[in-house]
């Protein structure tokens, strides 16, 4: 990891968003592992014990209020913009444009008047690219989202492409791949099924999916903020190789000592029953029990060209998918979290 090449400067002052999510979380230890000074936005709502144990200067408030971003901004050298509105059916289309957008005007625009600022890394997603027709897909591939929380990622990132190099403000930004490690929640229902042993997929494609372990995540986004070929470049960040979906199953089954049966379902009737669920409860701000989008995750392939973030910045992954899924099987395990299964003894 080519982080230790270029470190980041004990005692820097930086600014993280979104710290107190699953990725946030561990980037703000690693940084103040780096000795790193940290200051932090999270809401008057967020839960800040899981980081009692960490030194971090707190401002409490929206990350897209300006009064905020302009008290927490104050002689700061990085801006770690992490945050994101994840997607839940009690949130509205303006409350992603806030997050995403609104958030990323006010801290680029006054991150402009900061003595000594040195870069703005933002988190954007590989969503941005929506569907890939032809994987793998590189930095290059045109944009395609395909819902609220990629359109507004997609329109954050390109608003600071476009306002940071006619400011001169220094930026790099991050599009991560599927993010999973300890705590994860997103991806948390794959290794379910996988423990209770189906794990259905959808038609006959090969599932492609590509990962990235949150602890090599923070250190690629830590290394974006101080090596010198990252200065406005853009980055996808993910394992050399995308992984199948059945793969992922077996792997994190084998590592608890059982054996997974891949069933391969139509498409069109789940589809319909996620329009269906959708329709039924959006209107109502009920989380639907099924959605087209968590159907397309077993549909489609998302298979990636990470060769720019190896070759410019000399990244390399700390955990291959394999023992990065086996890590994280692991921990679900001893968390409780997959009841009744425990991992396999050699």
């Amino acid at each position: 990891m080519n982080e230790k090449a270029f470190p980041l400067e004990r005692g820097a002052k930086v600014l993280v968003t979104g710290a107190t999510g699953f990725t946030g979380q561990v980037l703000v230890r690693q940084l103040a592992d780096a000795g790193a000074d940290v200051r932090a936005i999270a809401r008057s709502s967020s839960n800040l014990a899981p980081l009692s144990d960490v030194p971090i200067r707190w401002y409490r408030g929206d990350v897209f209020d300006p009064a905020i971003v302009r008290e927490a901004v104050q002689d700061v050298q990085y801006i770690f913009h992490v945050a994101a509105l994840y997607r839940e059916a009690r949130h509205g289309d303006e409350q992603y444009a806030k997050v995403h957008v609104q958030s990323t005007k006010e801290l680029a625009q006054a991150a402009l008047g900061l003595r000594g600022f040195k870069r703005f890394v933002h988190i954007s997603t590989i969503g941005v690219h929506g569907h890939i027709e032809h994987p793998p897909a590189d930095e290059n591939y045109p944009f395609g989202p395909g819902d609220i929380y990629q359109r507004t990622k997609a329109e954050a990132e390109l608003w600071l492409r476009d306002f940071a190099p006619k400011q001169g403000l220094p930026f790099a930004v991050i599009r991560p791949a599927g993010i999973y490690g300890p705590g994860d929640r997103r991806l948390f229902k794959v290794f379910q099924m996988a423990a209770r042993g189906v794990f259905p997929l959808l038609g006959s494609g090969k599932c492609l999916y590509h990962l990235i372990h949150v602890e090599d995540l923070a250190a690629g986004i830590r290394l974006a903020a101080t090596h010198p070929a990252a200065a406005g470049e853009v980055f996808i960040c993910g394992n050399p190789e995308a992984v199948r979906l059945e793969d992922m199953a077996r792997i994190i089954a084998g590592s608890l000592g059982r054996r997974v049966w891949v069933v391969r379902l139509p498409v069109w009737p789940v589809f319909l029953a996620a329009g269906l669920c959708e329709a039924l409860c959006r209107p109502l701000g009920l989380e639907p029990p099924l959605y087209r989008r968590r159907v397309a995750f077993y549909t489609k392939d998302r298979s990636f060209d990470t060769r720019k973030i190896r070759a410019r910045l000399n990244f390399t992954c700390r955990y291959t998918a394999e023992e990065g899924l086996k890590q994280t099987t692991a921990w679900y395990v001893q968390a409780g979290w997959l009841r009744g299964a425990r991992p396999a003894t050699a």
